[in-house]
């Protein structure tokens, strides 16, 4: 699609709160936050989302602030049209619609991965929960902290997706969040199971699962 035949699409404040909604209950029913530690990763986690969207719909802040440097890098292109705010496509030289070009699909990628982590993370850590055990089956047979890496790989996907000063500028900041809160529910899982946590996380990953040493692990039983 022609990046200058596009209308202006912004100002478009109650899409801005209507998809922030659905994204924020879509991953509340997935993450379903208990502890006050949990409620400030995904506190951090919808933060971002209604910053993203903001943007999108909202007010481009990014745009405006480039806007003397992409005019005249990228010369003829509407950029307060919608489809130009696609920025990895507009840069790419894109020719089609931004919806269907290579960074779009593939954020839907990083997003759907990301709900799908989610989702069997909870399913995992919730029976756990019931049992008072430590949580070591599922995903997290593969890593210790699945839910902030789907975190992570959902607000990668919308990057990929939408990209914005604010949210490029947000999210190494989130992930050293997650990383931090990760270190902390080490230290508390070590406290409460002991020899149990030492040996499970010996063999698992904290963040980048390893397939390969899990496989030689299952083979091993």
């Amino acid at each position: 699609m022609d990046h200058t035949t596009t209308s202006p699409a912004y100002g478009l404040w109650t899409l801005v709160v209507i998809n922030s909604l659905v994204f924020i209950i879509f991953a509340f029913s997935f993450a379903k936050p208990q502890s006050p530690r949990d409620w400030r990763s995904f506190g951090a986690f919808s933060g971002f989302i209604v910053a993203l969207f903001a943007e999108m719909y909202g007010y481009p802040l990014t745009i405006y602030l480039l806007s003397g440097w992409l005019t005249t890098k990228f010369p003829g292109v509407d950029f307060l049209s919608h489809d130009a705010g696609h920025l990895l496509e507009v840069m790419m030289g894109t020719k089609i619609d931004p919806h269907f070009g290579p960074f779009h699909l593939l954020s839907y990628v990083f997003i759907g991965g990301g709900f799908w982590l989610l989702s069997a993370a909870w399913s995992v850590l919730y029976q756990s929960q019931q049992k008072g055990t430590l949580a070591t089956t599922g995903a997290y047979a593969r890593i210790r902290h699945p839910q902030y890496v789907a975190f992570v790989l959902i607000m990668f996907g919308f990057l990929l997706q939408w990209p914005t000063i604010l949210t490029l500028a947000m999210f190494p900041v989130l992930c050293f969040m997650y990383v931090r809160l990760a270190m902390t529910e080490e230290k508390q899982g070590q406290r409460v199971f002991g020899e149990q946590w030492t040996s499970y996380a010996a063999r698992t990953p904290r963040f980048i699962p390893n397939f390969q040493s899990q496989a030689r692990s299952g083979a091993a039983h």
